[in-house]
């Protein structure tokens, strides 16, 4: 939620922005809720006329500019994932029953509900595959209680809060990681997955298409349709070569992205942001 800061002070203001929710609110929460947090994005290019703005994905600078905000006001500076941590399995290691895996918190947007659909279509197929869950949210119950009706069993896993190095280590020896969100700013699990030679299933929308890219470090699918979720994960199940493909691919792609250029655009882009406004004042 933006906080209006430049109501409140005459310091030159650097917003950082991850995605903004808009529409996509009405997904989580209760309409009066999410009303509130749909109207409180609309004053931004008002409130925030001053501001240099930091996103996160070329996604959310199109989104601050269908706002009205200018693009020249606005700096894409990816995030970084620490290569050096997230690595692949040393032995190139796979869990034995095809596994999948959604990193992140429990959220109704965040479309888990729409993994447990495809596992049950795959598993009708009479397709071997695991779904495992990490992650915690106000959703939980739900999806649990779905996963119940739609008789998975142990086909499903809420693990929970799990530390780094089981993180890891799950993210290793998943086939893919399963992404099928309504919206991201850019799905840092991907990458993290990524730099783990894990390849990636993620509803193509915005954010998520930029940290996956189709047919080579994983999979886009139309959002909230298990069928193609389906279809996609029974592909990857049905393929460890291509998993193993992908995964390399991913692995090259998530080297490009680092925490040191990423400091290293923003220094920059803030000591501008400073500089402007001290000339501003002297006009």
């Amino acid at each position: 939620l933006p906080l209006f800061t430049p109501t409140l002070t005459r310091l030159p203001i650097y917003a950082i922005v991850p995605h903004l929710f808009g529409l996509t609110a009405f997904r989580e929460a209760s309409w009066p809720v999410a009303a509130v947090v749909s109207l409180a994005e609309l004053p931004i290019p008002l409130v925030y006329r001053r501001a240099a703005f930091h996103a996160i994905s070329e996604s959310t600078r199109d989104d601050l500019k269908r706002r009205g905000i200018a693009g020249d006001r606005i700096r894409v500076i990816y995030p970084g994932v620490d290569a050096a941590w997230y690595t692949p399995d040393p032995a190139g290691r796979r869990e034995a029953v095809p596994t999948f895996l959604y990193v992140g918190r429990l959220k109704r947007y965040k479309g888990v509900a729409t993994a447990l659909k495809a596992l049950a279509v795959l598993r009708a197929r009479g397709g071997a595959a695991r779904l495992d869950i990490l992650g915690q949210g106000d959703d939980q119950p739900r999806l649990e209680a779905l996963a119940a009706r739609l008789h998975l069993g142990d086909g499903v896993r809420f693990l929970g809060f799990v530390p780094e190095e089981e993180k890891r280590d799950r993210l290793r020896r998943a086939w893919a990681v399963v992404f099928p969100s309504a919206k991201e700013g850019w799905g840092i699990s991907n990458i993290e997955a990524a730099a783990c030679g894990t390849p990636a299933i993620a509803s193509d929308r915005p954010g998520l298409r930029e940290s996956v890219r189709h047919g080579e470090t994983g999979l886009l699918v139309p959002h909230g349709n298990p069928q193609a979720l389906a279809d996609a994960t029974a592909q990857l199940a049905g393929d460890p070569s291509l998993v193993a493909r992908m995964g390399s691919a991913a692995r090259r792609f998530a080297e490009g992205f680092s925490w040191d250029p990423a400091a290293g655009q923003t220094e920059p882009h803030l000591e501008e942001t400073v500089h402007a406004a001290r000339w501003k004042r002297k006009e």
